[in-house]
């Protein structure tokens, strides 16, 4: 896995991987799905660019945090316990990702709202790498309800609901409702997805998790 754009040859990768992408579209229910981030086809907005902001929310929305870097994600469903590292965009406007040699670890985009702040918050994840299952690897197994929590630099714990799943091809990813903004805070974690073409090296969708703030 690679940048969330362009997904890199990885010649002697654990056939795992695939066997995945088949046992999560099943979980999803919307097609094949996650089975590890080479790129994620998003392309962050431009600094000034007008974007529409989210409806969705589960229950009654938590507070609105001030500003603060992000240090850990935790999902109970999955076992999800990672540190959080900051990334930005590559040259061609490509959001990146943590690096490959670290499967472990989760990136916030920081050019984006930090988790808690009003709008979307951004998380991406490798979800499995040439050594097997990463951060990410059963991310399209989480439901409406379930709790995401990021730790954060000021001592806080922004926690937040799942309010639903998706699985989107890449050239038709929903901008729109991954970068919206908006007066509450909410989360979105993104990997990719689809059964995994040893011979381009790319995966055709994306998984997106949709979260908001609830505590």
């Amino acid at each position: 896995m690679s940048s969330p754009h362009r997904p890199a040859s990885r010649p002697g990768a654990r056939t795992v991987a695939v066997v995945a992408a088949v046992t999560l579209a099943g979980a999803t229910g919307a097609g094949l799905v996650a089975a590890g981030l080479g790129t994620t086809g998003t392309r962050p907005p431009q600094p000034g660019a007008s974007v529409a902001p989210t409806a969705e929310r589960s229950g009654t929305p938590g507070p609105v945090l001030p500003r603060s870097e992000p240090v850990r994600v935790s999902i109970p469903r999955i076992d999800v316990d990672a540190e959080i590292v900051p990334v930005a965009t590559d040259d061609d406007g490509a959001l990146q990702v943590p690096p490959l040699d670290h499967p472990e670890l989760a990136g916030w985009y920081r050019r984006g709202p930090t988790p808690g702040e009003a709008g979307n918050a951004v998380l991406v994840g490798h979800v499995d790498s040439q050594n097997g299952p990463a951060v990410f690897f059963e991310l399209g197994r989480l439901r409406p309800g379930d709790t995401v929590r990021v730790g954060r630099a000021d001592g806080r714990v922004a926690t937040f609901t799942v309010d639903g799943v998706g699985a989107y091809p890449k050239e038709r990813f929903p901008t729109e409702r991954v970068y919206g903004g908006g007066a509450e805070a909410r989360l979105r974690l993104i990997t990719c997805g689809g059964r995994f073409d040893p011979h381009t090296g790319n995966y055709p969708d994306n998984i997106v998790v949709f979260a908001t703030a609830t505590g």
